[in-house]
């Protein structure tokens, strides 16, 4: 489940507002506190979806508390102690396992999680653990961390909802049965879990602004994962993390600019008055103390791109060389079909749209469903003069659910013309 998933269809609508907010909030740190502490982590998720449940119920009688999560988290640890010594626990595992922490019997009543330790970092290297899976490390902590919604996680990795369900059950119980200690691991684990950590915050910050996510989740979901890249970048002193924080604070800062009257505006077309400075000059100081840390790896080469885009703001213009130089050596160290239709289109704007369609011939095929593919093709075969690309267009319109990108290529299809949308479908 995800964050949002804990809260039932019907409730009081001021109560009901009040828990979304809180839940939106401080569902990671809320979970990450309550796993850490009992150890088992389908357990703290029950505890804390009960607590919920009991806030629905309790909320439009009683009033919101002063302090909403500090209740949730109070009520969550004991519904906690409560499944620990139940009699069905105690059956199905050794008597030992049923002892919580001797300080959990008593619990003021406004209980502070911002007052105590932020453990959702540990319950990320805890889902990193080698006894894991490495294919459900990224999307665990995604669900369990982060709080997306297991469909949205299945979206973002291209699997049936079903089949990432089962695989997210599994990984929670083997964390359980290998007792996996909830703690962030020494500096020489650190080479073996942090990837898929660094992947997983990214991931997070990339379905926080898709076009699946409704407007707030959004918003808050990336400016989480971006406060997560910043602590991991503090705390490890690691090169790669010190890019992927570069990266996510550069981006943010033109994330005012990316949408307008309901219709996407391209990078290169942004106002750039509407770009926050602060995050600009938070990204370039992660990113100069990543530079020179050994060979740059990907999110060092995307947050060095990002620069160079951000770079505008103080030249005026955007240095075409240097960032195709930035995508093909981000191609070399990751070569993912996304990064090679981006170098598709720098190429064009150095070389001409030939030399750019020439790289997305070769793509043809895995990009038949990939509709950045698409709106790339279209772009350079209409600066080409060439009359394929409404056809190319429209497939990229189809492909498109985002209604801010929607609405933008639909005017562009618009404005040449168009095509034939029922033949660009069998494309």
């Amino acid at each position: 489940m995800g964050a949002l998933d804990l809260m039932p269809p019907t409730a009081a609508p001021d109560a009901r507002t009040a828990l979304e907010g809180t839940v939106r909030a401080s569902y990671g740190r809320l979970l990450a506190l309550l796993a850490s502490w009992c150890g088992d982590l389908t357990l703290a998720e029950d505890a804390l979806a009960d607590a919920v449940e009991r806030a629905l119920r309790t909320w439009p009688s009683a009033g919101v508390p002063r302090n909403p999560a500090g209740w949730l988290h109070r009520v969550a640890r004991r519904r906690t102690l409560d499944l620990l010594r139940s009699a069905a626990r105690r059956t199905s595992r050794p008597l030992g396992d049923a002892v919580a922490p001797a300080s959990s019997g008593t619990l003021p009543d406004e209980t502070d999680p911002d007052a105590l330790p932020d453990r959702r970092l540990e319950l990320m290297f805890v889902c990193a653990h080698p006894a894991i899976d490495p294919g459900v490390r990224a999307p665990l902590m995604l669900q369990t961390v982060l709080g997306v919604d297991a469909s949205r996680v299945a979206a973002a990795f291209a699997v049936p909802t079903a089949t990432m369900a089962q695989r997210l059950v599994r990984a929670k119980r083997r964390i359980r049965d290998a007792r996996v200690p909830f703690r962030v691991p020494e500096r020489a684990e650190l080479p073996r879990r942090l990837p898929p950590v660094l992947e997983a915050v990214y991931g997070a910050y990339t379905v926080g602004w898709s076009r699946t996510a409704g407007p707030r989740v959004r918003e808050s979901l990336a400016v989480e994962a971006r406060e997560l890249a910043v602590v991991l970048a503090s705390l490890l002193d690691d090169a790669e993390a010190l890019g992927l924080a570069a990266l996510l604070c550069l981006s943010s800062a033109r994330l005012g600019a990316r949408v307008v009257d309901g219709v996407l505006v391209p990078l290169d077309e942004q106002d750039t008055r509407l770009w926050d400075a602060h995050l600009v000059e938070q990204g370039e100081g992660l990113l100069r103390l990543a530079h020179g840390r050994g060979t740059p790896g990907r999110f060092q080469l995307e947050a060095a791109l990002q620069s160079a885009h951000c770079a505008r703001a103080r030249t005026g213009r955007t240095d075409r060389g240097a960032v195709l130089r930035l995508h093909r050596a981000l191609v070399d160290v990751a070569p993912t079909l996304g990064g090679r239709v981006a170098l598709a289109a720098a190429t064009a704007r150095v070389e001409g749209p030939r030399s750019g369609l020439d790289l997305l011939d070769v793509l043809a095929e895995p990009g038949r469903a990939y509709q950045p593919y698409w709106a790339t093709r279209a772009d350079l075969l209409a600066a080409a003069g060439d009359d394929a690309a409404g056809a190319a267009l429209a497939r990229a319109v189809d492909l498109t659910t985002d209604v801010p990108s929607r609405r933008y290529l639909e005017r562009r299809h618009a404005a040449l013309g168009g095509a034939a949308r029922d033949g660009v479908r069998d494309a």
